[in-house]
């Protein structure tokens, strides 16, 4: 399995569906899992239940995303949201489950490609740029302890970071489960 995390906006899901492509993989995203669930947005659960509610759905989600992958043996991707690293508990399923990827962008950088978003509930408040700052400051750390590999996203195209991602791969021996 391979992980990709990093803050909102960051690109784990753009880049994750061309990974799986080019890997000849099968792509989740673990916000579109959670959302399955709830059966609403996670916006929406957000404002009803509180962020608490909603990190207990995605610990479980999670949980059994990992488990259902490793019971299947095939090879995957998973784009995970933004603050799946809070948990410990997370941080250790995701790096024990195959190879985590963060992929880094200054707030500045996330800030130019999420400021017209409104579907992204931690940045919606009088401040979002301030807010990304804070988000990256808090959770820099943790992405870093939970990747094995760092990408910064940066200016480079999808198709130059899926590359990226797959030398990083390539040279650190990783062989995907045989299907």
């Amino acid at each position: 399995m391979i992980i990709l995390i990093g803050l909102p906006g960051s690109g784990k899901s753009t880049v994750g569906r061309q990974l799986a492509r080019k890997l000849s993989a099968s792509f989740l995203d673990s916000d579109h899992l959670i959302e399955q669930r709830l059966g609403c947005s996670i916006r929406e659960y957000f404002e009803r239940e509180g962020e608490h509610a909603f990190r207990d759905v995605e610990e479980t989600v999670l949980s059994e995303t990992v488990a259902a992958s490793n019971v299947q043996r095939s090879s995957t991707v998973l784009a995970t949201g933004g603050g799946a690293v809070i948990r410990e508990n997370n941080r250790s399923l995701l790096h024990s489950a195959g190879k985590v990827i963060y992929l880094r962008s200054s707030p500045e950088e996330l800030y130019k490609r999420l400021r017209h978003d409104r579907n992204r509930p931690l940045l919606q408040g009088v401040d979002p740029m301030q807010r990304l700052k804070d988000l990256y400051a808090q959770r820099d750390p943790l992405y870093s302890q939970t990747a094995h590999f760092q990408v910064e996203t940066g200016r480079p195209s999808v198709m130059t970071l899926v590359n990226m991602i797959s030398m990083q791969l390539d040279l650190a021996g990783y062989q995907p489960p045989k299907s």
